[in-house]
């Protein structure tokens, strides 16, 4: 499995994000903001909003005099062992619960591992049920916005390897089972805009999702609505994107 070479946005702000940090963890007495600029080589339009996400999210802290430390997150999810990757589960589930209500639909992390789509973590409740898994994910990569969306990061060979092993069946009468206008489609996907799909996985359910590409790794973030909400998937979608880069960063530390 190969990754297509071009970096989307969120890519290149984790990247920022990590080389902020790296410069924070550098200077346990705190670092000022003139002095990451110095240091990150990131111009202030950059650094700026990098530094307002980073404390959100509780990567860093500002001390009295105002110069930045690694934050609480920072030190969960970067612990060692089960502590570390338990702090992590437990992080990203807080962040999905917290998304779930803020859009009023069920969330999902998709992960690509070992040539298989996965949903590792699903945020849902009473008003917002979980898609129902009438066909097993792993095998409708071709139709689910999650498996289109992991797709998409993948060059032509492995996409062809992973379809090579799960056929692109019709599930409903808006599947798109032809596979040159599959990668067609896939190919004309701009990086920053949401994958979606209406009704292709199941009639009556309609869903987005936004890259979560960390390192090597790939992975997304996903959302579905009943199709009586559709008029809202556009806005809860832009909703996802918003919460892109933090979670991405989450997974690549």
């Amino acid at each position: 499995m190969a990754l297509k070479p071009e970096p989307t946005t969120p890519q290149h702000s984790v990247q920022y994000a990590l080389r902020v940090l790296e410069s924070v963890s550098r200077h346990s007495d705190g670092v000022t903001d003139v002095q990451l600029a110095r240091e990150t080589a990131l111009p202030a339009a950059v650094l700026g909003p990098l530094l307002l996400m980073l404390r959100r999210e509780g990567y860093v802290a500002q001390v009295v005099d105002g110069a930045y430390v690694g934050g609480d997150a920072l030190e969960l999810v970067t612990s060692s062992g089960t502590a570390g990757r338990e702090g992590l589960r437990l992080r990203l589930q807080q962040t999905l619960d917290q998304l779930r209500d803020s859009v009023g639909a069920a969330v999902y992390i998709g992960r690509y591992v070992d040539g298989e789509i996965r949903v590792t973590q699903v945020a849902e409740g009473p008003l917002t049920p979980k898609v129902n898994e009438w066909v097993d994910f792993r095998s409708t990569a071709h139709a689910s916005a999650v498996g289109k969306c992991l797709l998409t990061q993948l060059d032509q060979d492995g996409r062809r390897e992973h379809l090579s092993r799960h056929r692109t069946a019709r599930l409903t009468s808006r599947t798109i089972t032809n596979e040159r206008i599959l990668f067609s489609t896939l190919d004309s996907q701009p990086p920053t805009v949401p994958v979606l799909d209406l009704q292709e996985y199941a009639l009556g359910t309609v869903c987005a999702a936004v890259p979560l590409t960390a390192g090597a790794a790939v992975g997304c973030l996903a959302l579905s609505l009943p199709v009586e909400h559709v008029h809202r998937l556009r806005q809860a979608a832009d909703a996802l994107n918003r919460r892109a880069t933090p979670m991405a960063l989450s997974l690549s530390l």
